[in-house]
Parts: C-alpha cells; structure tokens; sequence
C-alpha cells in the first residue's frame, strides 16, 4: 500500500525511498513488531478468557509439562498472523501476483490450523481436525498455489526444479510440477507444526529460514545479482523480501510473549501457517531443496515421527523414548531451555550451509 508513494518521487525525492524492497523490508519488520507488541497482550488475555483451561497437554509426555504449561491459551498464532498480514499489506506492492499467492497459503494453512485449535480445546483433547481432511484441504491450497506459481514463472523455468551447488542442473517437471511445489509446501507447514513443541522452539528456526529466504528472494528477483551468483533469476520474487520481513517481525513480537514460560502456544494455527509461507516462498523462488537444508531442522522432526511409527507399526518397538525427537531428548534429562537452545544452534549451522549454496556451485 505505500509502496505507491513512491510514485510521488517524481514531485517530491524523498518518496523515492519507497521504491527500495531494502526499505521496505525493514519497515515490514518494525511493523509487524510493534502490531505484536501493541495488541499481544489483549489477545493473549482475551485467548485466555474465551479458552478457560487452554490447551490441552499430552498425558503421555514430559510430566513437567502438566505441571507448568497447563492453562496455557494457545492459538497465538492469530497474533503472529495478523500483525505478519497487515504488515505485508502495508509495505509491498499489492500489483505482485507472487505477494498474494504466499498470502493465500498463509490464510489459508491458518484457517486450518485455526479450525483444528478451536477443536482441541472445545473438545478438551489433543486430538482436533481428522488427519485426511485436513491433508485433502492443505494439499488443494498447496496445488492451487503451485498452480498460479508456475503462471507467474519465467517460461524456461515455470516447472522446473533446480539443484543447489551445481550450475544449471535443472529437471523440468512439467505438469507434475503443479504435485510436487504442492507436497512442499504441506510438507513444510506440518514439519513446523511437529516442530512446535516446546516454548520458542519452533518460532526462531523460523524466523532464521525467513531471513535467509529475505536474502534468497532478494537475489533471485534482482537480474543483476542473479547473473553473478550464477543463480536461476526469476523476475517478481524480489518483492517477497518483504513479506520475510514481516514474517521476522511478528516472530520477533509473539516470541516476547512465548518467551519460557510462555504466556500462549502459537497452535496450528501459526505453525501451520509460518510453515506453508515458507513452503510457498521456497517453491516461487526456485530453491525447494535449499529449504530442506535451511529447513533441516523441521526435517529432522518430521523424520523422527515417522521412523518412530513405522518402527513401532513393524516391529512394536520404539527407536526414541518418545516423539518428536525434541520430546526424547527431554526424556533422557536434557532441560527444555538446553533443548530449544541447542536446537536453535542447529538451525543456525543449517542456514549457514544453506545460504552457501548460493555461491558455491
């Protein structure tokens, strides 16, 4: 929205400044910031009044949980939604079909993770929206998405799917290109949704994979800077620099807040969502596979779920104590503070390899 300032460059210089994504970005972060900060504490306690015993806690984990995360509001995730939204409304340019795209899966995903919050504590269980439905819901946004992505794409590269570390290696999909940015991007709203199980364990690898995707974005849309690299450059996704930053900014508020011991849960309904965004940011920009590094960590997790259940479905017994695998880790005596930090670690190394795929090919 003012972004359209800039037009006033050409009567007055200083509108000018509107017409840097840099700038933007940076005004999208403060933003979201102090829309968390301002009206945070409001939602927060009118969560907290309209859910009375909050969110349900899993008998079968950590039993300090029961103690000390009881009557915990969750859905926080409408706070990091609504101040990332209204941000990413306010300082892109509305005419960039790739903006409205991740918007759409970020609604989207919310909406869902949203329905599945509000069963859990209606029904008072940790059990919510039924598996299948929820999965046919996500995968329609995800194709939907995928869809309007490759329309938006440069022609050579619409439905292809390009390798990191090596020059021009590129395989085109082709229609099954619409399947596999929609697997992406369900893939990516579930494993942070996995991943969010303990206070700010989800929220900073997050907003570490949303700067990193600023910069990606950034790149990749800029002709310049995309020949140098050697990067794949796709016109348009510069602009989605801005919607990271309003990403980073309203992480950065709700974590104040969930910040141990957490004042509110994000829920699905923000782990959903910030897992989708990143999911649709990573398939318009080309690099779904650098997500997966980058991501490692919510990979990680998703990994340790499914080799636990296929053990225990074949063989009946369990590979980790319980999980996800941050959950194990508790059970064999880490703290939930020595847990997040450590994880956090670990998603800043993975960054750190991800990000040098942009030179070294």
């Amino acid at each position: 929205m003012l972004y359209f300032l800039a037009q006033l460059g050409d009567t007055l210089a200083a509108f000018n400044v509107f017409r840097y994504i840099t700038f933007r970005t940076a005004g999208a972060v403060v933003t979201a910031l102090f829309f968390v900060f301002l009206f945070g504490p409001g939602m927060i306690s009118l969560l907290r009044l309209k859910q009375g015993k909050g969110q349900p806690i899993r008998e079968d984990g950590p039993q300090g949980h029961l103690l000390t995360k009881k009557g915990t509001p969750t859905m926080g995730g409408l706070m990091i939604l609504s101040g990332a939204v209204i941000s990413t409304l306010l300082w892109s340019n509305l005419t960039n079909g790739y903006v409205w795209v991740v918007l759409f899966v970020t609604v989207g995903f919310g909406a869902i993770g949203f329905y599945d919050d509000y069963l859990k504590v209606k029904r008072m269980s940790h059990k919510g929206f039924g598996g299948k439905q929820r999965l046919a819901l996500e995968a329609i946004i995800g194709v939907v998405a995928c869809y309007a992505i490759s329309q938006l794409s440069p022609g050579a590269f619409s439905n292809a799917l390009l390798f990191p570390f090596a020059k021009g290696l590129a395989v085109d999909l082709g229609i099954f290109f619409v399947l596999f940015g929609g697997f992406v991007i369900m893939a990516a709203g579930n494993s942070v949704n996995l991943t969010d199980g303990l206070d700010g364990l989800a929220i900073v690898p997050v907003m570490v994979a949303s700067a990193c995707f600023a910069l990606i974005a950034y790149l990749v849309g800029n002709q310049v800077f995309s020949d140098y690299l050697l990067l794949n450059h796709v016109p348009g996704t510069a602009e989605l620099s801005v919607v990271c930053g309003a990403l980073i900014g309203a992480g950065l508020g709700f974590l104040w807040f969930n910040a141990p011991p957490a004042q509110i849960f994000m829920g699905d309904t923000g782990s959903l969502a910030l897992g989708g965004a990143l999911g649709s940011i990573a398939v318009a920009t080309k690099h779904e596979i650098v997500l997966a590094i980058i991501g490692g960590l919510f990979v990680l997790e998703t990994v340790s779920v499914i080799v636990q259940v296929a053990s225990f479905r074949l063989t009946g017994k369990r590979v980790f104590r319980m999980a996800p695998i941050h959950h194990h880790f508790e059970h064999m005596g880490w703290t939930e503070s020595q847990v997040v930090i450590r994880f956090w670690i670990i998603s800043f190394v993975l960054a750190l390899i991800g990000l040098s795929s942009l030179k070294l090919r």
